[in-house]
């Protein structure tokens, strides 16, 4: 309704517009109860107590049916919270259809570019939170008006959420404004995806895509930086002395609770890895992500990587002082800026943790 409203405006007004509609789903909606939410994934569908939604049709999912992702355990409440997910993501779905016939209905399926996406990866472990590629992949999907665009194609271009920016100005026909930097690899820097929707470019090994992560919620203090190329990702944990923090809905989910009742009890975990080694992590990550998709074998300090890692580190520092990070000098120095100095300076904390970086 609300869409509706917004395009008939900009008809009366007769103006460009960019709408931004943000659902909730396929979010969590509980903290504290410990299955998926508070019934979630039946919201809106005219149970006792779920509401109605007129124009939502529920599809549910058997549990021992549904595919799972290779990071979540092979377990029956881990498979049952996951069809339970995968219904919210089914009224996702519907929803952005109704959005969509209202962008046609309103005259504009023909001259508006659309974008769907989404912010993070899924509130399972290693999703959500963290930045392993089960937390970093999101869909992406545009559609263009344009006669010469692509249809129905994948392409494998490295990209990321804040290249959404620079194709929204392109798309508009405005000049992107900003300093110019020659600290930055000129393929770092944010790009418009206008191009891609034109023509698959030539791909490169050394294409990058950049990622951080400080805190989800206000306890969730655990600030990482990614870099990850087509072939290689160097995650640098900042605060890899202390545990992972796990997100209030997440910990009450029953995917989680299985996980820790079953290390406790010493029962066998079908997962991919520890509950140690998910909560302990070192300080860098160093991962060849052809060989090795899960993430399971970190290669930092290998000697015949020793150029590559320092490669990465140098672009992860450098995008680091483009986007004028604070926590570029972490976690054995703090950030100095003064006007006398043209650069920034790490003065050394003196905390005895110089030693991990080399």
């Amino acid at each position: 309704m609300l869409s509706k409203e917004f395009l008939h405006r900009a008809n009366e007004m007769n103006k460009p517009f960019f709408l931004y509609v943000a659902f909730h789903d396929p979010h969590r909606c509980g903290h504290s109860e410990i299955e998926y939410g508070a019934f979630c994934e039946r919201w809106g569908s005219g149970e006792v107590g779920a509401g109605l939604i007129p124009d939502w049709k529920p599809w549910y999912y058997q549990w021992d049916e549904v595919a799972l992702p290779y990071h979540v355990q092979d377990t029956e409440a881990a498979r049952r919270d996951i069809a339970a997910q995968y219904t919210t993501m089914s009224r996702l779905d519907q929803g952005v259809a109704l959005v969509l016939e209202e962008l046609e209905a309103s005259g504009h399926k023909e001259d508006t570019l659309v974008l769907y996406s989404s912010d993070n990866g899924i509130p399972f472990p290693s999703g959500r939170t963290n930045l392993y590629d089960s937390g970093l992949r999101e869909p992406l999907l545009i559609s263009s008006p344009e006669p010469s665009a692509r249809r129905n194609e994948v392409s494998h271009a490295t990209v990321s959420s804040l290249d959404v920016f620079p194709t929204v100005l392109d798309w508009f026909g405005i000049p992107a404004e900003g300093p110019s930097s020659n600290d930055i690899w000129s393929a770092d820097a944010p790009k418009s995806l206008l191009p891609i929707l034109e023509k698959e470019p030539a791909g490169r090994d050394d294409e990058a895509a950049f990622a951080s992560q400080t805190h989800h919620e206000i306890t969730m203090y655990y600030p990482m930086r990614a870099v990850r190329t087509r072939s290689h990702k160097l995650i640098h944990n900042l605060n890899f002395a202390m545990p992972f923090p796990i997100d209030q809905d997440l910990y009450a989910s029953a995917t989680f609770q299985d996980i820790l009742n079953r290390t406790r009890a010493r029962q066998p975990l079908p997962w991919y890895k520890t509950l140690k080694r998910h909560y302990y992590r070192p300080q860098w990550e160093l991962y060849d992500v052809r060989a090795d998709p899960a993430e399971l074998r970190n290669l930092h300090g290998k000697p015949t990587l020793a150029a590559l890692e320092a490669t990465l580190r140098e672009r992860l520092r450098a995008w680091q002082r483009r986007t004028g990070d604070p926590w570029l000098c972490a976690p054995d120095a703090v950030l100095v800026r003064t006007p006398a100095s043209p650069d920034d300076v790490c003065s050394a904390l003196d905390n005895g943790l110089a030693a991990y970086l080399h």
